[in-house]
């Protein structure tokens, strides 16, 4: 086994939540960046519409905020919804002054209005006003490439880079009382060993769930493994039968996760039939620029009503050097599979995208163990409620980082008197003969999940899921058991705990409300509630 190493922080993820986090924390502490590939290949980096915020001088809060609220179907935390609202400015003046290249007004606006609003503002799904701060069509990747280029200056982050998270390290695992989290377990990929990291704070930066689904738009990481990790460790977690689907991933066999940004229809790009009909304006008065679960609902349905394998959407309306202006990557890479959207429609399908649930915590990104935070969309932090508006995910990022590091700051941590974790033990275990075992199972919870957890539920669907992960779990226990570890056993392990806890929270869920439909109970109930997992110990 490696030897452990002591830090400050360690921090898991390094997505816009993590990288926020721990620049902050640089300032007086020395901090772990552990990422499970290379640095800034998260999902952050595939984020193209852009970070919502209130810069407009005709835009409020309170319109961000009503909005928000509404798209989350009743279960937004208000409190959360107004802080993070409230942030908004300043993570943008912080990521600005990161050196974030957001798109600036065009040319044609009026110099005395450009003064008062110097970037380029797109509207997106459920937002009243344009308020969708942007980088062309790239965001992610231009907020992830300047923060990665920020912690690659800063002397007091060291990174880790192709280091997968095994397990938390707590007191209570170590037999000592009074429960905290004291670090973390994490593999080497490239060595193939496991290393201890100890500190007086974890912080859980790692993303969500989607790559639990057959189809998604994360083309890296989304494994759960922040989320596994915290359950296992004994913290609830909240909402997670709420799972978005993006209405629009590219249909194309050879670009399975390729996300066609909302910004588009924000644009003008109409939803098609293949004989070329509108269709989303028999769904919703506010047709294209309805909340996601509704606009893949209305795709889901027509795709079943006649059998089709993907539905259109068409901007080619549009001049052509707008298109190619507004949506350089999109134009491109749909070039690239033959494609030229500023002449023709292009063929999408629902993808799963985003966890709106995850591991509960305060105001602070605290979760229920002491000295474990988790921040960004591993987190149920109440903004999102049951249904995610577009591009206020990246701002939660940036909102959260900064209040997870101010609350650590504050704290003057010391690492005088952490527990030395023991050495990772391999004596009892050998290495697999036989891998496909990892790889049928994971394409099975895949599958069942796509089929029977997906866009519309039913109690029967739900109990179908519920036997076969059960049943996958044991031989999943068994094998992780048994063999040496690897990348793919530790996702497959992650995958296999957070499709549980989705089976188990709609399930829980007798209702249909925002992201949760199920046939069998098609109506909202009168009164809104969270749903809340709670591990064994409690």
């Amino acid at each position: 086994m490696l030897p452990t190493r002591e830090f400050d922080v360690v921090l898991l993820g390094s997505g816009a939540a993590g990288m926020t986090a721990a620049l902050h924390l640089a300032r007086d502490y020395r901090v772990a960046l552990l990422s499970k590939s290379e640095l800034g290949q998260g999902s952050t980096r595939w984020a193209q519409g852009g970070i919502a915020a209130v810069v407009d001088p005709e835009d409020t809060q309170d319109a961000h905020v009503q909005d928000t609220l509404i798209a989350g179907a009743g279960l937004c935390h208000q409190d959360t919804v107004e802080r993070v609202v409230g942030e908004s400015q300043q993570a943008i003046e912080w990521l600005i002054n990161q050196g974030v290249p957001f798109t600036p007004s065009s040319p044609e606006v009026d110099p005395e209005e450009a003064s008062k609003q110097p970037y380029h503002l797109t509207r997106e799904g459920g937002h009243s006003h344009r308020r969708i701060l942007h980088a062309d069509d790239a965001t992610g990747r231009a907020i992830i490439d300047c923060l990665t280029a920020r912690i690659r200056e800063n002397a007091n982050i060291e990174v880790f880079e192709n280091h997968l998270a095994v397990d938390l390290i707590t007191r209570h695992k170590l037999g000592l009382a009074e429960q905290a989290c004291v670090g973390v377990y994490a593999l080497d990929n490239q060595l193939g060993q496991v290393r201890p990291f100890s500190a007086p704070a974890v912080i859980l930066a790692t993303g969500g769930a989607s790559k639990v689904y057959l189809y998604t738009s994360n083309p890296d990481g989304s494994s759960g493994d922040g989320i596994a990790m915290a359950w296992r460790a004994g913290c609830r977690v909240a909402n997670m039968e709420f799972n978005q689907f993006h209405p629009t991933c590219l249909y194309h066999p050879k670009a399975k996760t390729f996300l066609i940004s909302e910004a588009l229809r924000g644009e003008g790009a109409r939803l098609l039939l293949p004989d070329g009909q509108p269709f989303m304006q028999r769904f919703d008065q506010r047709q294209e620029l309805a909340p996601r679960d509704i606009v893949a609902r209305a795709i889901d349905h027509e795709m079943k009503r006649l059998g089709l394998d993907h539905v259109y959407l068409d901007i080619s309306h549009q001049p052509a050097d707008f298109i190619k202006s507004h949506f350089p990557t999109i134009y491109q890479r749909c070039l690239e599979f033959g494609i030229d959207i500023t002449r023709e429609p292009l063929p999408v399908v629902p993808a799963a995208h985003y966890t709106c649930g995850g591991v509960v915590t305060n105001e602070w990104g605290e979760t229920d163990i002491p000295g474990l935070f988790a921040i960004g969309e591993c987190a149920f932090t109440g903004l999102h409620g049951a249904n995610r508006m577009a591009s206020n995910s990246l701002l939660e990022c940036v909102v959260y980082g900064r209040l997870a590091a101010t609350q650590l700051l504050n704290r003057k941590l010391q690492r005088s008197q952490l527990p030395t974790p023991p050495a990772w033990d391999e004596s009892q275990v050998t290495d697999s003969d036989e891998d496909v075992v990892i790889s049928h199972n994971w394409d099975e919870i895949r599958r069942f999940m796509w089929d029977y957890v997906g866009i519309v539920r039913t109690d029967k669907r739900l109990e179908r899921a519920s036997h076969r992960i059960k049943l996958l779990q044991t031989e999943i226990h068994d094998y992780y058991s048994n063999y040496r570890i690897s990348g793919d056993l530790l996702e497959l392990r992650n995958l296999a705990t957070v499709a549980e806890l989705i089976i188990q929270s709609a399930q829980l869920r007798k209702e249909s409300r925002g992201l949760h439909y199920t046939l069998d109970y098609p109506e909202p109930a009168a009164e809104a509630r969270d749903t809340l997992l709670t591990p064994a110990r409690w």
